[in-house]
């Protein structure tokens, strides 16, 4: 089959983010997003454009408009939270975002009465009731569809630097699951979810698209639910590599940083130069540990086997991405990229919190909710 990928401006980028919708009292999640979706919908009965409906009905998804700029993105983000916090303060219901959160049962959770949910419900069952997990996703333009696989498996050298800085889900039903990112592997059993194939030509990802839609495995290309993929209808890459992060702050300096890496790579093809790459095996071990260990994972930087602690390698990255960032207008946010290396990532500090209080759960979602508030690690 043939997949026309749209025309996209080099390097636009536009930034989507799950958020949760919780009990200001017990700390729980509410299912209220149908509310919210309501009160925000436009005077011409149409969905709000920047405020969406997800899988369950105690989740909304904020999207900002194709920017320039992750700054732009950033206000048209905030502008929506506002948006949502005049339906959802009247409610006693607060805004926050994690991985997942510290201790809601899967099982009390509803799903929105949608025909595609209730689809994909239905063909999951059990792992598919398990998704309360939330993401942050950052799409970038590609004007040129032959950079769009390259760009990917180049990307895939830096995933586990992407997954351990966000990695803010170590809690899950209430218990510690030793892992930085428990989302990362959860959202894998999903068919179609987890490391993309890494295809040398669009017509491979074509020929795969084709098979999947001829053996019913998928009803639309949107159903490939990489970690990482093309997103042929906006002309982007599409990261959705991060854990769902807990303050505007920390959204802006990854989708910085997710912004210049992509750019990054598409300027060495411009340069004729050959991008990295990294076997199969050696890309899904990165994801495992970068998903335990996080900030402290060791990762396999090349096809030699040579490696390096996660953060050491970060910082070398960022230096790098200077000139970038100057030229995407995006240097403060990836400077704040430093401030997850100083103060550690989400998951670090929910376990912090979690070990002053007495392993009480509820102070985690009243930090997570703090932070979302200020806007910033706290």
């Amino acid at each position: 089959m043939e997949i026309p990928f749209a025309r996209s401006e080099r390097s636009t980028v536009g930034i989507e983010w799950e958020l949760a919708l919780v009990d200001v009292d017990s700390g729980d999640l509410r299912q209220v997003a149908q509310t919210v979706l309501d009160d925000v919908r436009p005077a011409d009965g149409g969905e709000h454009p920047n405020i969406r409906q997800e899988l369950l009905l105690n989740t909304v998804e904020v999207v900002s408009d194709v920017r320039r700029t992750v700054a732009e993105a950033g206000v048209d983000l905030e502008r929506s939270i506002e948006r949502i916090r005049q339906v959802t303060d009247p409610l006693r219901v607060e805004l926050m975002c994690a991985g997942t959160h510290p201790f809601a049962r899967w099982t009390q959770q509803k799903v929105t009465d949608k025909k595609r949910y209730a689809t994909l419900i239905d063909r999951t069952q059990w792992w598919g009731r398990q998704m309360l997990i939330y993401g942050v996703h950052v799409h970038v333009g590609i004007e040129d569809r032959e950079k769009v696989l390259p760009i990917l498996r180049a990307m895939l050298t830096v995933f586990a630097h992407l997954q351990s800085l966000s990695a803010s889900s170590p809690f899950w039903d209430g218990r510690d699951t030793g892992y930085a990112s428990n989302r990362a592997l959860m959202f894998q059993q999903l068919p179609t979810a987890g490391l993309p194939f890494q295809f040398e030509r669009w017509s491979d990802f074509e020929a795969y698209t084709g098979d999947l839609l001829h053996t019913g495995v998928i009803d639309d290309v949107s159903e490939i639910r990489w970690d990482l993929r093309p997103s042929p209808r906006f002309g982007t890459l599409e990261l959705r590599i991060c854990d769902g992060a807990s303050n505007i702050t920390e959204v802006l300096s990854l989708s910085a940083l997710t912004h210049c890496l992509v750019e990054h790579f598409s300027s060495e093809l411009d340069a004729g130069r050959e991008l990295p790459t990294l076997p199969p095996w050696f890309v899904q071990e990165n994801k495992w540990r970068s998903a335990r260990y996080g900030m402290d994972a060791i990762v396999i930087l090349d096809a030699e086997g040579n490696e390096k602690l996660v953060t050491d390698d970060v910082a070398r990255w960022l230096t790098v991405l200077e000139p970038v960032a100057a030229r995407l207008g995006c240097s403060k946010e990836l400077a704040d990229v430093r401030l997850i290396l100083r103060r550690g990532a989400s998951y670090q500090r929910q376990r912090a919190v979690a070990r002053r209080n007495n392993g009480e759960l509820d102070s985690v979602v009243s930090s997570l909710v703090a932070e979302m508030r200020a806007g910033r690690p706290l």
